[in-house]
């Protein structure tokens, strides 16, 4: 087996640092936001975030075992070696790379604390002062998420009218572009299993996106999430239907695991397609690049690896002409994250922002301002990711039976 640990022997003495201790916490915002903490001897704390739900803070403390002792300044290396001393545990995939994402962009914070630099800098250099938003925002009551499962409301949460009213109040925030949910319960008619769309379903969908446009015209850039619902044939006529609406994207139309079918999707439009946020590392998104079976690709740093596997992406995707836009459903901490990472690559495009119903989400840090403001956030040029936690809206926030970081 390779091993990743330190071969090294010479390195200055104010860069002769070590972890001390790794540590994680559970935040209920609209999600489970899994924050986690790398502690070195210097006295510096580095901040990260890993994508929501379980099973991400048994792994972050398993990884004290053997990164304990270890310098945080050696990012890339360490990611490696969490994925190595876990491979026997799946860890080339799923939830250990999960978590060690949510380490890795802690150990950037950390390195550009350390370093007295911005993590953009770090990772290459600025592109943009400033990185474009798109809110994902969803009609009325239309839903809400409790322990990852879906709860829809009734029928009429889902009108063309409450779209588009949603998108004018949104709008007017000043946000220039949105993504709504276009998957519902209605889908499941007549056949709740099958993935097949009926005609009255495709209707209702036109007429939904037909309302918003009407109601925000085409300067503002509008989106559509379809959260993996639909065979081809179904995904491929939905998208036809709505060519004329010239939309930014249709998002995860077609369950992921096959390529093939992705392929066969996105060649059958010209509506733009969009897909990406559930696969791990860059070998899982390289064929979707290569073989163009996607217009927009839509990696989440907080799962498919980290700041710099999302880099790896977003070069894979620059030899080919396409444009990333990370998927985003962090706290402020991993939203800040990808606002570096939005920084320094060059085919960025927009970062989606997924919660607009968290009143105290800007809370959670401590600063003056909001993170987000007329749809941007400015990329901070303070070191590291540039945030600092407010602890005390934090330990208020802690999920129901579970300790914070001190």
């Amino acid at each position: 087996m390779r091993d990743y640990s330190n071969h090294t022997e010479h390195r200055a003495a104010e860069r002769d640092v070590e972890i001390t201790e790794i540590r994680s916490c559970v935040v209920e915002g609209n999600f489970e936001w899994n924050l986690i903490e790398v502690e070195t001897d210097a006295g510096v704390t580095g901040i990260g975030e890993a994508y929501r739900g379980g099973g991400v803070p048994e792994i972050v403390e398993y990884t004290n075992r053997f990164l304990v002792g270890e310098n945080p300044l050696d990012v890339e290396r360490l990611f490696r070696r969490i994925v190595q001393e876990m491979s026997g545990h799946g860890g080339t995939t799923g939830k250990v790379v999960t978590a060690a994402s949510g380490i890795e962009i802690a150990l950037w914070d950390a390195a550009g604390k350390l370093l007295d630099v911005p993590v953009y800098q770090l990772l290459g250099g600025k592109f943009r002062d400033d990185v474009r938003i798109y809110c994902d925002c969803h009609a009325g009551e239309a839903y809400a998420v409790e322990d990852g499962y879906t709860e829809y409301a009734d029928a009429e949460a889902y009108s063309p009218a409450a779209y588009a009213a949603e998108a004018r109040r949104v709008v007017d925030m000043g946000f220039t572009a949105l993504k709504f949910d276009l998957d519902m319960e209605a889908d499941n008619e007549p056949d709740p299993y099958n993935g097949r769309l009926s005609n009255a379903a495709i209707a209702e969908k036109r007429e939904i996106v037909a309302a918003v446009r009407e109601e925000i015209g085409y300067d503002v850039d509008l989106a559509f999430d379809c959260h993996w619902d639909y065979t081809v044939e179904s995904a491929k006529r939905l998208a036809y239907e709505l060519e004329e609406f010239d939309l930014m994207w249709l998002e995860d139309l077609v369950p992921p695991e096959n390529m093939t079918a992705q392929k066969e999707v996105t060649r059958a439009t010209r509506t733009p397609v969009a897909t990406g946020e559930n696969r791990f590392r860059v070998h899982e998104l390289s064929e979707l690049l290569y073989d163009h079976g996607v217009d927009v690709i839509t990696p989440d740093p907080t799962t498919v690896g980290g700041l710099a596997e999302t880099v790896r992406i977003a070069d894979r995707a620059e030899e080919n002409y396409i444009p990333v836009s990370p998927h985003n459903v962090c706290s402020p901490v991993g939203t800040m994250a990808c606002v570096h990472l939005g920084a320094a690559i060059p085919n960025f495009d927009l970062l989606e922002y997924h919660a607009l119903e968290v009143e105290w989400w800007d809370d959670l840090l401590v600063r003056e301002e909001p993170v987000i403001q007329d749809g941007y956030v400015e990329v901070p040029e303070e070191p590291g990711i540039g945030v600092e936690l407010d602890r005390e809206v934090l330990d208020a926030h802690l999920l129901e039976g579970t300790s914070g970081f001190t």
